[in-house]
């Protein structure tokens, strides 16, 4: 039977990174921001307490693009999405599962994002880190790797967020799952990034070996098929087969726009490294665009939701617009993520193909990287996107004690070169032997006494009302 926990206390931080060059995505380019992290503390029914905790970076323009929005303000949403999460996981009486408590308060916390005029993907980023220190804690606490547990559902996730499935195919499909021993990383190529040459997407001192690549589009198809023709003709000089996913990060206006690229990736010759290649298009459109455009014809190409999963029936209405896929990441909630790859083998398993992706957004060295990577490793992500080993500095303004104990902890995962502590790549894999540790995959916290308070922000409501 899965463990009843109550939650004690939870309290926020967040620490400054500066990235090591611009990342561009969208409309937004990124030189910094803010990694906010999440202590918490629980009691486990007949067991005693413990600690968890949990990272992930405050990242602008990306849970809310709307243009009207300055990127801190679209930051400040997310620390209102943790603290309005914190009143509710503090408020719920009693002792509940941990999936149960998760439950219990998502659908308030997207109502109460809402008067605050804070959207859906918004609003569960505070809950998703929550969700993510309780359950290191609980693991903690009864000494069971992340693995070993959510095979054996110790979070006691069910279907009643998921009515299309049952509570056995959840269970049953925890139960089968066997961790992966390598994840391959996907390089990012954003939109800034040098194509060609020396520091170009063929340089392995910048690619890190990578056999896969993530290439990011701005939804512009005649700028993005230039750039695309440059990006597969370097390349195509790698000494090793490679896989390409494209992202336009909801800059497709539309099906018209959409259709000129798909058009030019079946029928351009000077495409063929690139679409030859290619394995599936993300979040080209708005999301609520989205929801509104089945994709007809287009559907061939393998397209997947990102941004447009906003919810727990995102997959399946997306699955009735012509998707194939939508993407796991732990910054989106990490029960979604296994309720999506439940559904994915249930329909596969009648002759379609379904499938999860890992798209990384906001994985820094450290928890963040390590939880997001198991998460992956346990529901059968053999590839995925990695954005922090590349833009920026290893550990970055981490002090050099808690890099270090990171190193010692997990030396698989880690390497020290230039007086960074780095992730370590191995032949363009992530190894995940020393997550099996207890706990949600780290051995290790962070010296909180070196973290800064979340800063405070103002509700919108609040401001509305004094005006």
């Amino acid at each position: 039977m899965p463990y009843r926990l109550a939650v004690r206390d939870i309290a926020f931080f967040e620490r400054p990174v500066r990235f090591a060059r611009p990342f561009r995505f969208g409309a937004v380019v990124i030189n910094a921001t803010p990694q906010a992290f999440v202590r918490v503390e629980i009691e486990v029914e007949g067991k005693g307490t413990a600690t968890g905790a949990s990272a992930e970076f405050l990242v602008p323009k990306w849970f809310d693009k709307r243009p009207h929005l300055a990127p801190d303000e679209t930051v400040e949403e997310l620390r209102r999405s943790l603290l309005i999460a914190r009143e509710l996981y503090l408020g719920h009486r009693g002792f509940d599962t941990a999936f149960g408590l998760h439950a219990a308060c998502i659908g308030a916390q997207v109502e109460a994002c809402a008067r605050e005029d804070i959207p859906p993907l918004a609003a569960a980023y505070g809950p998703a880190e929550i969700d993510k220190a309780i359950l290191d804690a609980l693991l903690r606490c009864v000494g069971v790797n992340f693995f070993d547990g959510m095979s054996d559902n110790i979070a006691g996730i069910d279907a009643r967020l998921s009515r299309d499935l049952n509570n056995e195919e959840i269970v049953r499909f925890l139960a089968g799952r066997q961790r992966l021993e390598r994840v391959a990383i996907r390089h990012t190529v954003g939109l800034d990034d040098k194509i060609e040459g020396e520091g170009g997407v063929a340089d392995t001192r910048e690619n890190a070996d990578a056999r896969y690549f993530k290439l990011k589009l701005n939804g512009d198809p005649e700028h993005d098929v230039a750039r695309l023709i440059g990006i597969g003709n370097e390349l195509a000089t790698l000494p090793h087969d490679y896989k390409v996913t494209l992202d336009a990060n909801e800059q497709y206006a539309d099906l018209a726009g959409l259709g000129a690229l798909v058009d030019r990736l079946d029928g351009d010759g000077a495409l063929k490294p690139i679409a030859s290649k290619l394995l599936y298009v993300e979040q080209p459109m708005p999301r609520n665009i989205t929801k509104a455009a089945p994709l007809g014809a287009l559907a061939s190409r393998n397209f997947i939701i990102d941004e447009a999963d906003d919810g727990y029936d995102a997959f399946p209405v997306a699955r009735t617009l012509g998707y194939r896929g939508i993407s796991s990441k732990s910054c989106k909630g990490i029960y979604k993520s296994i309720v999506n790859a439940t559904r994915a083998a249930k329909w596969s398993a009648k002759g379609e193909k379904y499938f999860v992706t890992g798209e990384d957004l906001t994985c820094q060295a450290g928890l963040a990287v390590q939880q997001d990577l198991a998460l992956g490793a346990l529901i059968g992500v053999t590839h995925a996107e990695r954005n922090g080993h590349h833009y920026v500095d290893g550990f970055a303004e981490t002090p050099a004690a808690e890099a270090q104990a990171f190193l010692s902890a997990h030396p698989d995962l880690y390497t020290s070169s230039g007086g960074k502590v780095r992730l370590a790549i191995h032949d363009g894999d992530l190894l995940t032997g020393s997550l099996t540790a207890p706990g949600f995959a780290t051995s290790v916290h962070p010296d909180w006494s070196t973290l800064s308070p979340l800063s405070r922000p103002t509700a919108r409501v609040l401001q509305e009302q004094i005006v």
